[in-house]
């Protein structure tokens, strides 16, 4: 690690000496890795640090490495600018710095925390946690310009994916993505979405009662839904979630209500947001199909909801 984001650690921290940890993971398509490090003189014991480095080898006008490269700096202002409260737990950001290609985020180390639990799979009561977490988010930043966050969050937003678009079979689906992405877009409740919030970026307590999550590259305005369906859909199977949705959609209304302004039209919110429930996975199932048309994540729970908003948008 270069001396200069040794110092800025070390300043950041109050630390009087640091060392390189394990390599928690690399960045996607090779854009860096977030390693851990270790402090003595400072009242943490470790942090977390996000180096992002540019490949040499990207095209610098491709569309994938512009949208990466745009996430990675909206990602330092959200930590830079934003933050939340306890029931909606992130990290905290202790420095950002950026030069050139690469980029540094120095954040609290939310295993020293007490968020030492990661899952690959979980059972309903941690969906349910989960869950509680978003509708707390959602609350949070419920009608909040997402300003220098992206104006449409999630990864797979269709502006940002021409590419995936244009792979698409030609078929209904592909004819009603802008109307699909319209419908979303101009929703009367908006708030901030997380943006990807799968279950490998929750981190859990010790039992699983509580929750804090990371990665916030695809953080930005837009309609709680696309949230819930994408957590959904990385803790359930399909079949799973014929059975399973109805209940867990329940639980997140009602963390939703006891924590959104009670100035706030609920029976509006909720009746808007239920419908969008489909329109979102119908969204995402788009880009899937796109991306990586044998995907798991393509089954038949998925299109039924796609086809059943096919059906209302041709009424």
């Amino acid at each position: 690690m270069k001396q200069e984001y040794q110092d800025l650690i070390l300043q950041a921290c109050g630390a009087s000496k640091m060392s390189v940890g394990a390599n928690i993971q690399p960045l996607w398509s090779g854009y860096g890795k977030i390693i851990r490090v270790h402090l003595e003189g400072s009242d943490r014991p470790s942090v977390v640090v996000k180096h992002v480095k540019f490949p040499n080898d990207t095209e610098r006008t491709d569309h994938s490495h512009m949208r990466k490269a745009k996430s990675y700096h909206i990602e330092s202002h959200w930590y830079k600018n934003y933050s939340t409260k306890p029931s909606c737990r992130i990290p905290a950001c202790l420095a950002t710095h950026s030069c050139g290609e690469e980029m540094l985020l120095v954040l609290e180390d939310l295993d020293a925390a007490g968020f030492d639990q990661r899952r690959t799979s979980v059972k309903d009561r941690e969906i349910r946690v989960c869950l509680r977490w978003l509708a707390h988010f959602h609350a949070l930043f419920l009608g909040v310009d997402p300003e220098g966050l992206w104006p449409v969050g999630t990864y797979w937003h269709l502006e940002t994916r021409p590419d995936e678009l244009e792979s698409m079979e030609d078929g209904k689906l592909k004819t009603a993505a802008g109307d699909i992405d319209s419908t979303l877009n101009e929703c009367h409740f908006k708030t901030i979405v997380h943006g990807d919030a799968k279950l490998a970026n929750f981190c859990f307590t010790q039992g699983g009662r509580d929750v804090a999550a990371v990665d916030f590259q695809y953080v930005g305005g837009g309609c709680g839904m696309k949230d819930v369906i994408y957590l959904l859909g990385s803790c359930l199977e399909g079949r799973e979630c014929q059975k399973k949705v109805p209940g867990l959609l329940t639980h997140y209304f009602k963390e939703l209500k006891s924590s959104v302004n009670k100035e706030v039209d609920f029976a509006a919110l909720e009746a808007e947001w239920t419908e969008m429930f489909a329109f979102a996975w119908a969204d995402f199932d788009r880009f899937l199909l796109g991306w990586m048309p044998g995907h798991l994540k393509i089954n038949f729970y998925s299109q039924q909801l796609t086809n059943e908003v096919l059906r209302k948008l041709e009424q």
